[in-house]
């Protein structure tokens, strides 16, 4: 997403990311963004249509970012794997590193561009353009689990990339609860779905065979 934009344009959106990491987007400032970057106010303008804008486009290739990981990280799962249960077992490993507590940062970054989607035309682009791509990356995994016989046939790839997306945004109900739930009594419904639904032991496989 980066490799393509003008250097000026890439440091201002890797100098907003750095920031949105570790702070509150509503805090962020452009003269902050300017003083870390060393980029003129002139040249921001140029590059985007306002300080909003920069800050919408932060989001999402943050967003994008940390989902291509996870992504990364399912695809050598699946090149190792011998079985279905090491799949199954593998990726009760990403659930646990994707639904952390310690990453509801992310999680709210992901909303707040969902949130700018609906009232910016821009950012509703630029997003539906990132999504669609993770979505399609994702289902291209379960679809080669189905071509070894692990995943479930009835299923297709995109309602797996959607459901897989959604419950990972889901978490945020529970970011903002004041009574918040055990998360490993939420790992453990997710790898059941995983376990019963996604990847069941033999029998749907078989039958489809």
């Amino acid at each position: 997403m980066l490799a393509a934009l003008h250097p000026t344009k890439r440091t201002l959106v890797e100098t907003a990311v750095v920031l949105l990491e570790t702070m509150p987007v509503h805090e962020i400032t452009s003269d902050l963004v300017l003083e870390r970057s060393g980029i003129s106010k002139g040249s921001l303008y140029h590059h985007f249509e306002d300080f909003p804008d920069l800050l919408e486009f932060a989001q999402v290739f943050l967003f994008s970012t940390y989902v291509d990981s996870t992504v990364t990280n399912i695809n050598q799962i699946l090149h190792i794997s011998k079985s279905r249960e090491d799949l199954v077992q593998g990726l009760k490993q990403v659930t646990r590193a994707t639904q952390a507590p310690e990453l509801t940062r992310m999680r709210n970054v992901h909303i707040q561009a969902i949130s700018n989607s609906l009232r910016s035309e821009r950012t509703r682009n630029i997003l539906s353009q990132e999504q669609e791509r993770i979505t399609e990356a994702i289902g291209d995994l379960f679809r080669e689990s189905q071509e070894r016989g692990w995943g479930n046939p009835t299923l297709t790839p995109r309602a797996f990339s959607v459901f897989v997306q959604s419950y990972t945004i889901g978490r945020v109900i529970d970011d903002f609860a004041s009574e918040k739930i055990d998360p490993e009594q939420w790992i453990r419904m997710v790898d059941l779905i995983f376990e019963t639904l996604f990847f069941p032991a033999s029998e749907l496989s078989n039958e489809n065979a």
